[in-house]
């Protein structure tokens, strides 16, 4: 692909400052930059790039003021984080290798294949399944009687859809996640043996939809569990039965959501988040990377951190104290002594 920095300017709605005429081949870090690329200013602590980078054009905020000569064009936006997201999807628009369906994919003669739909050898797609215009199945992909997938989704290699699940339009899941895995029910007995909770619920997965690898999305023990539109998943995450997800929430790495709980629209949650089941999570909640969440959020865009969390800047006091307690403790020592000897001087046991 290749474009001018005054074309990259009309996709942004951004001002060119230097040469509008300037070429861009593809899109490249600031610090490795190389003639033809185009890079981005978000951080400050990167600023100093700008001055040496080998990049043509630099994507930089509207309020940025060089300190010295820049020799790259500068493309100001109004946001260069989401300019950046639009401009990686122009360049990164990608070539599956595969179209159509494969004489090698298994596909049930009751399944209903939408037009432009592609589906790569090793699929196999069950009974009464649905699979809607133009998505992309990548081999080793099962989905089961029954499953929905909507338009414009994409599968990669190894996802499974389990029966009766249903996933929206413009989805992307990654590798070997897992939708519709049977929830983790099990009644026990006096005799501390389990007995096994049939789970015959799905999975809905609202439009727009990121999930990454290896994640685990539990089919409900009855109704569904549910990830609503926009909802951002990273790898390595498990969402327990009959667990909600509100729109537009974010979820980072190795986190975990027991069952049946309400998760908010626009959370932020960091990575290894541990949360209890049957607990309400409120709208815009930001959740620290480690934090154990045992009871409910009550108050919209609070802030979180620890185990138990507490309140993130309560967290950050707290913390500070504790890292000294080593010190706090030899100064009682000391004055413990300095008491006694206190009390010895004055010939009492009474301070």
């Amino acid at each position: 692909m290749q474009v001018t920095a005054q074309d990259v300017a009309n996709i942004l709605d951004g001002e060119v400052v230097g040469d509008p005429s300037t070429i861009i081949t593809g899109p490249g870090k600031i610090e490795e930059a190389v003639h033809g690329n185009i890079s981005f200013l978000s951080n400050q602590k990167y600023t100093h790039h700008v001055y040496t980078t080998g990049a043509s054009a630099i994507l930089v905020s509207q309020d940025f003021v060089p300190e010295h000569e820049v020799k790259a064009t500068l493309i100001k936006v109004k946001d260069v984080y989401t300019s950046l997201a639009i401009l990686l999807q122009k360049f990164g628009q990608v070539d599956h290798g595969f179209s159509g369906v494969s004489d090698q994919a298994i596909v049930d003669p009751s399944a209903r294949i939408g037009d432009n739909v592609s589906i790569a050898a090793g699929a196999v797609i069950a009974a009464d399944a649905i699979i809607d215009t133009g998505s992309v199945i990548y081999p080793q992909v099962y989905i089961g009687k029954g499953s929905k997938i909507g338009a414009g989704t994409i599968l990669h290699a190894g996802v499974k859809v389990m029966f009766g699940c249903t996933i929206g339009a413009n989805c992307i899941i990654w590798p070997n996640t897992v939708i519709g895995s049977d929830g983790f029910g099990f009644s026990p007995d006096a005799d501390r043996k389990y007995t096994k909770i049939p789970q015959i619920g799905n999975v809905i997965i609202e439009d727009d939809v990121e999930i990454g690898a290896n994640c685990a999305v539990d089919r409900a023990t009855m109704g569904s569990t549910i990830i609503r539109q926009g909802v951002k998943l990273d790898n390595l995450i498990q969402v327990a039965h009959n667990v909600e997800i509100g729109a537009h929430t974010v979820m980072a790495g190795q986190s975990g959501i027991a069952g049946s709980s309400k998760i908010g629209k626009h959370v932020v949650v960091g990575g290894q988040v541990a949360i209890a089941g049957h607990l309400t999570i409120a709208n815009g909640a930001m959740i620290q990377g480690q934090s154990g969440i045992g009871g409910n959020i009550t108050e919209e865009n609070s802030k979180w951190y620890g185990t138990p969390a507490i309140g993130y800047r309560n967290y950050l006091r707290s913390y500070a104290h504790f890292r000294n307690l080593p010190d706090l403790a030899q100064k009682m020592k000391t004055l413990e002594k300095e008491l006694e000897a206190l009390k010895k001087s004055l010939g009492t046991d009474e301070a």
